[in-house]
């Protein structure tokens, strides 16, 4: 079954004991985890991560878990991400099994019309099927609001709508900043706390945007000292990772709709006239030789590339600061190749 945006919420936090398979997609992968969070508190259920590859190479694998008591008679979730439709035999067996103890959440991502895990999920009377896009407006501040609550804070409106534009409407990124406030101002779920402007101004998102651009201007540009002495100022913690690839992702988004329009053959120049107002006056130097280094082509497969790299940093153990400065260094060093 497919799941409306006013019919989710209830889905997940009264969960329907005849629905064992929940597939959230969408390129707001934030909300779709979020959502499969809610899912698992609302059960009582532990989590059990299953990966993509075991259950493609052992498509029954997933059904048997699923049909399995658990050792110590907890209820379980069986957690699944990234999902992709390399599963859609496990999700097949799943769906037609007699009965199953455990249901099943996938995180999918963005999926196309025609992908079967998607079919099959919005088929069948035993799965839930929801696409999650970005908030906007209204949306994106109650969005704000609603995780703020969790960590003790109190967001009115104006300072949500500001946060969330802040963080490009992104989840995960709010969630980050959020729990970054809360410790700032001492809040917590016990003792809540208002969340005033003042604090955004102090640590928020915006008081460290610029230097996340610009450590991807600086990759873009070939720059690789910058970047291997700016990525050193980044928080050992890992916490500025994923701002940081955001930066990078909106700046391949700007690019490349211009440069697509270099490659059908209007001149560098024309297409920065025609950018007018909507880029910095400061960039225009650095944006004007990106575009003339990097190709389309070249653009996506970053964008990519950054993409994976988001979802990694997300997911893995492993330093954030670190995969993410080699991933600079080695755009820069191929920006650098491209100007010489």
């Amino acid at each position: 079954m497919k799941a409306s945006k006013s019919a989710i919420r209830r889905a997940v936090e009264q969960p329907d004991p005849k629905v064992r398979f929940y597939l959230f997609l969408g390129q707001d992968e934030g909300q779709s985890r979020a959502l499969a969070a809610r899912l698992l508190e609302a059960l009582g259920a532990a989590k059990l991560v299953l990966s993509s590859g075991s259950i493609k190479g052992n498509p029954a694998l997933l059904a048997d878990e699923a049909a399995a008591l658990s050792l110590f008679g907890e209820r379980r979730l069986i957690w699944i991400e990234p999902a992709g439709n390399d599963i859609a035999e496990a999700i097949e067996a799943l769906l037609a099994a007699d009965a199953v103890e455990s249901p099943v959440a996938a995180i999918a991502g963005a999926l196309a019309r025609s992908s079967p895990l998607l079919k099959l999920a919005e088929a069948s009377p035993h799965a839930l099927a929801f696409t999650a896009y970005a908030p906007e407006g209204e949306d994106a501040a109650r969005m704000v609001a609603d995780l703020g609550r969790r960590v003790g804070l109190k967001v009115a409106p104006p300072v949500a709508a500001r946060l969330a534009d802040a963080c490009g409407n992104d989840q995960a990124i709010v969630a980050q900043e959020l729990e970054k406030l809360a410790l700032y101002i001492g809040a917590s779920p016990h003792s809540p706390r208002e969340l005033e402007h003042d604090a955004l101004d102090a640590v928020g998102a915006e008081s460290s945007e610029g230097d996340f651009q610009r450590l991807a201007d600086l990759a873009l540009l070939g720059d690789i000292a910058g970047v291997a002495e700016s990525a050193t100022r980044l928080s050992a913690s890992g916490s500025d990772a994923i701002p940081a690839v955001r930066s990078l992702q909106r700046r391949l988004l700007f690019l490349a709709p211009a440069r697509a329009r270099v490659e059908r053959g209007e001149r560098v120049g024309a297409v920065m006239t025609s950018l007018g107002r909507s880029l910095f006056w400061k960039d225009k130097a650095s944006v004007e030789r990106m575009l003339q280094w990097w190709t389309a082509g070249d653009l996506a497969r970053i964008a990519e590339r950054a993409g994976a790299l988001q979802r990694e940093l997300l997911f893995s153990q492993a330093p954030q600061r670190e995969a993410l400065g080699e991933e600079l260094l080695a755009i820069a060093r191929k920006a650098r190749s491209r100007s010489a």
